[in-house]
């Protein structure tokens, strides 16, 4: 169901999507509003994170990036996955599954609709960007070690 509504975003952002075979170990690539996901990948949480990522690319990132040891090609792919953790896992839902008493990265990859190594690079990039924790409303989510608190109401 996710990996659907990315690829209805990408046909209203006039991208065309195709899943097509690809050499290596590529798994998506963007160029000239068109994205590609290797059909190989197992399953459709596979395909979701990587047409995030692409997406990502095609909202932010500009030329050929495919050269990853020049450093601004490696600032524009973590722009993108940037963006895609944002995209698809906003802060909302760290409070949603603790709400849902989710208890694991599992369940949370599960609740998230992602892969887990999709969850964990998230979170590393959230760290980088909050430090190991930030608020949210009443809530601090924390990063590490993983967890969510709600703090009473502050008008009593």
């Amino acid at each position: 169901m996710k990996y659907e509504s990315l690829l209805k975003e990408a046909t209203y952002s006039g991208i065309d999507v195709y899943e097509e075979p690809l050499k290596g170990k590529i798994q998506g690539l963007y160029g000239n509003n068109v994205i590609w996901i290797n059909k190989f990948l197992p399953t459709y949480t596979d395909k979701y994170c990587i047409l995030a990522e692409e997406l990502g690319h095609y909202h932010k990132t500009v030329g050929n990036i495919q050269d990853q040891t020049k450093l601004t090609n490696r600032k524009q792919e973590q722009v993108a996955r940037s963006w895609a953790y944002e995209r698809t896992i906003p802060l909302h839902k760290f409070v949603q599954a603790h709400r849902e008493n989710i208890k694991n990265r599992f369940e949370l990859s599960e609740f998230l609709g992602v892969t887990e190594n999709f969850l964990e690079e998230a979170l590393t990039r959230y760290k980088e960007r909050y430090g190991v924790a930030v608020d949210l409303d009443e809530h601090t989510i924390y990063f590490e070690p993983l967890g969510v608190i709600k703090w009473f109401q502050k008008n009593f």
